[in-house]
């Protein structure tokens, strides 16, 4: 008898959770033979015990396949609508993005990964094998995450120049595999690709936030930040507004968490 690999056995737990809870009480979850017009619900825990993991990726897969979309369109709905509005009063208006879960989607590369997210190793995508994240984004193979790049096309529409700002990290690699992929997607013509340069002691949030200072100190208003974490966004106390801009708006990523 062969033995997985520990992502391969998770894979394995996480389908048999699937088809367990086809015959358990339902939390929200849709079934194959059901519309996608259920409810998404956290699935409920026995007392003094956390969710159980295999049922909450049966459910995050659910939510994937049916909410997921429709929630990015509503936000994106809202940030392009207030751009539209704003931009005509704004001397030099931009916005941001972000990339990963904002722009793009990892969403093959997370279901691979039985909805991990592994930093390290090669990704050749083949079964029973993980892929790591910095190893897909070389792949230049993320799709486009529709919602924003209609965004992006409405902003340059009006003279709304583009920053992407992005978690990855710096390097002549990643530079050219992330404009290729951007390019592919469809984004054409932004201002600037903006990568990170690791600094001791400067976290995701404070590197987003000099990045976006810098780009205030070239006389740009951001009148709309985007990004599926909170350190894409760095909210002031009133939760709409951020460190430099005007409005935010968050894009829901239940898949991973970037402090």
């Amino acid at each position: 008898m062969s033995l997985l690999p520990p992502h391969g056995l998770l894979r394995a737990l996480g389908l048999m959770a699937a088809s367990i809870a086809a015959y358990l009480p339902p939390f929200g979850a849709v079934r194959a033979d059901e519309p996608c017009s259920a409810v998404f619900e956290v699935p409920a825990a026995a007392p003094g015990e956390p969710v159980n993991l295999g049922r909450m990726k049966a459910q995050l897969e659910v939510y994937h396949g049916c909410q997921y979309g429709r929630a990015i369109e509503k936000v994106l709905a809202e940030a392009e609508a207030y751009v539209e509005a704003r931009a005509p009063a704004v001397g030099k208006p931009a916005i941001v993005l972000d990339i990963d879960e904002t722009s793009l989607s990892g969403w093959p590369m997370l279901l691979h990964n039985d909805l991990g997210l592994i930093k390290n190793g090669d990704c050749t995508m083949q079964p029973q094998t993980a892929c790591g994240f910095t190893a897909w984004k070389l792949r230049a193979q993320a799709k486009v995450i529709a919602p924003t790049l209609a965004l992006f096309k409405a902003a340059l529409e009006r003279d709304v120049q583009v920053f992407f700002i992005s978690g990855r990290f710096e390097g002549a690699k990643m530079r050219a595999a992330t404009v290729a992929n951007l390019r592919a997607a469809g984004y054409t013509g932004w201002r600037e690709l903006i990568l990170r340069t690791p600094k001791p002691g400067c976290g995701v949030t404070c590197y987003k936030r000099q990045a976006r200072a810098a780009i205030a100190a070239q006389g740009y208003t951001i009148i709309a930040n985007v990004g599926d974490q909170w350190s894409d966004l760095d909210p002031a106390p009133d939760g709409t507004s951020g460190s430099y801009a005007e409005r935010i708006f968050k894009v829901p990523n239940p898949f991973y968490f970037i402090p």
